[in-house]
């Protein structure tokens, strides 16, 4: 009788190849971050990384001396990623209204970004959490307040649209948070963030 851990040739079931080639700094944060998307905050660890990765303990090791540093490096990494592509492609547009509409459009669809986001917020005591959300925060405020004010808005008045429009986003991801039925399907969404638009963005 064959055994099941050898198939019928009689050798052995190979293990899984492990990766070949050295993982670099940035490929730990990238897997950090994926699954900090889909466990949180707190599922930050080595072995599982390592093991997901197809690496040993040893390859992260070599580039980080602690789990912390590898979550400070994750989220600087997702602070980075935010800044460069998505303020970048934004810079493009010359028209201040259009420039406008495709940062709300933007966010609205940047699925992955709401998620890491998410979790962060639900780990806003953890100390290398707060500073990056912190500083996230404030330069997102800073770009709307700015953005408003190149549609026509007074300093106070842009003020205070880019903190209703901030409020409304982070307010939204917290509902889907709490009440994950409440969660609107792909045209009534669609529907949302054109009121949204409509609602903020002067004709």
């Amino acid at each position: 009788m064959t055994s099941a851990a050898a198939p019928a040739s009689g050798k052995p079931t190979p293990k899984p190849p492990e990766r070949s080639g050295r993982l670099s700094a940035e490929d730990w944060a990238q897997a950090a971050l994926d699954l900090i998307a889909e466990q949180g905050v707190a599922a930050v660890a080595v072995e599982p990384l390592a093991r997901r990765l197809g690496v040993t303990k040893g390859s992260f090791y070599w580039h980080f001396p602690s789990r912390d540093a590898l979550l400070q490096a994750a989220l600087e990494r997702w602070e980075n990623v935010e800044q460069e592509a998505v303020f970048g492609e934004l810079e493009k547009i010359s028209d201040p209204h259009e420039r406008l509409r495709a940062l709300i459009h933007m966010v609205a669809h940047e699925i992955k970004s709401h998620v890491i986001y998410s979790a962060m917020l639900q780990a806003l005591d953890h100390p290398i959490v707060q500073p990056v959300i912190g500083r996230v925060s404030e330069r997102r405020l800073e770009y709307l307040t700015a953005s408003f004010r190149q549609v026509g808005f007074g300093r106070s008045a842009a003020q205070h649209r880019a903190r209703l429009a901030y409020t409304a986003y982070v307010g939204f991801l917290q509902l889907s948070l709490q009440l994950p039925q409440s969660r609107l399907d792909h045209d009534t969404f669609d529907e949302y963030i054109e009121h949204v638009m409509a609602t903020l963005i002067p004709r």
